[in-house]
């Protein structure tokens, strides 16, 4: 996920869209297929040039040395059998570069597909409305955005997609699977999943995507409900509006529903965060090896601070969802139900290739989102690959849904009525 504040690193430049344009992006290769959903972003671009944070690559030379570079382009162009241009191959290198860190996070977007990825942060995007990862080789969904036309077919995190449109997604990358799903509004893909021992099929039409990031309702027993679908632009100022319905309605207890939330930026886990915990208490940890970098604290407004208070995670809540999740659960102002998160313990920058950021913090042209550091709870640990465990554990199942029997926020209302 993106971070939100100055980050520096060698030999660029410090940006600051909004603050730390830095991801505390989720799952592997978070190439956010929204399908579209997106990755989580921070707050802040970082532009080519120098800098003050040490590298830990700094042995190595400032340039590289081209010449076997060379010696396989001149072969590719004298032999390969089909047209390549220019563009294609320096974009085929410059992602070349960004693999052989053999990190899911950091990737080479061109400008097309950077553009795509700030839409796709923020909810608005032309797709089906999920994101996708690569796990083991195969092309997983994390989450499908509440509402969305995944949801609505039935998409569900953890299914494997094993064709697109009747072609094998064997051996292809999430940028391919992501440009075949993606389409114009109106038209139809088709996916064949496997779940678990069930291969399923699903004829999805593509919409235009642009979803408030929070909804919220009253449930029975006077419960102040919570739903974040992402950690997007909108989601601070919708968050405080709902918060301040909370105190008005004088809630007796809240539900903060993080399922199937992939994160996003991470400023607005911060002032999500900051609804409850009291100003300076800690949200979390950064650290660039084993040396920390910033700790980003509480901001104050803590409105709902005192209120019981239930947070529902999954396999699907991820990066800023699982940052929010584990700053209220260590400061002892949330209890945990449902089932173990996704665990994405590290946050990436973007850094402008071509020409200085925008005024809103985007690239003018192509960029490079690089992992720069890892994240910890309050309580100290890093959750990369291990995820957060809830306080009770409750299983939804696909019984459960079809019945329309929400098990794990029953367990929440069950919970906060004996409060």
């Amino acid at each position: 996920m993106l971070m939100n504040k100055k980050v520096k690193k060698a030999a660029v430049h410090v940006w600051s869209p909004r603050d730390k344009r830095v991801y505390y992006a989720r799952n592997i290769l978070l190439i956010i297929v929204i399908f579209g959903l997106g990755l989580f972003i921070g707050d802040g671009r970082i532009n080519l040039s120098g800098s003050s944070q040490q590298s830990l690559n700094g042995s190595l030379p400032r340039q590289l040395d081209y010449s076997s570079v060379n010696k396989v382009y001149q072969a590719l162009i004298d032999n390969y059998d089909g047209k390549l241009s220019q563009t294609q191959l320096l974009n085929g290198l410059k992602e070349g570069l960004a693999q052989s860190t053999n990190d899911p996070y950091t990737e080479y977007f061109t400008a097309k597909e950077a553009q795509s990825f700030n839409g796709e942060l923020n909810n608005a995007f032309s797709g089906i409305g999920a994101e996708l990862s690569e796990t083991q080789g195969n092309l997983e969904v994390i989450s499908p955005i509440a509402g969305s036309p995944a949801d609505k077919a039935g998409l569900k995190p953890k299914d494997i997609i094993s064709e697109i449109n009747g072609v094998s997604t064997s051996g292809m990358s999430v940028d391919t699977g992501v440009d075949k799903i993606r389409g114009k509004a109106g038209t139809t893909v088709n996916l064949q999943v496997i779940r678990g021992a069930q291969t399923l099929s699903f004829s999805i039409k593509r919409e235009n995507i642009d979803a408030p990031s929070v909804n919220t309702k009253i449930l029975p027993g006077n419960i102040g409900y919570m739903s974040i679908s992402s950690f997007a632009d909108d989601t601070s100022s919708l968050s405080q509006k709902a918060a301040a319905q909370f105190k008005a309605e004088n809630v007796k207890g809240i539900v903060l529903d993080l399922r199937d939330n992939p994160g996003g930026l991470v400023d607005a886990a911060i002032h999500v965060s900051s609804l409850w915990l009291k100003p300076g208490q800690e949200v979390m940890q950064e650290k660039r090896g084993t040396d920390v970098v910033g700790t980003e604290n509480a901001l104050g407004g803590d409105v709902l601070n005192g209120i019981p208070t239930v947070v529902l995670i999954n396999s699907g809540s991820a990066s800023a969802s699982e940052i929010t999740a584990g700053a209220l659960h260590d400061n002892g102002d949330a209890y945990l139900i449902g089932q173990k998160s996704f665990g994405k313990g590290v946050y990436q920058a973007v850094v402008c290739i071509t020409g200085k950021e925008k005024s809103n913090g985007t690239c003018p042209s192509d960029e490079l989102k690089v992992t720069i550091g890892s994240w910890y709870r309050p309580d100290g640990q890093n959750i990369n690959h291990k995820g957060i465990k809830p306080d009770q554990a409750v299983p939804l199942t696909d019984q459960d849904i079809s019945s329309g029997t929400d098990t794990q926020l029953n367990a929440a209302e069950t919970y906060l009525n004996s409060k």
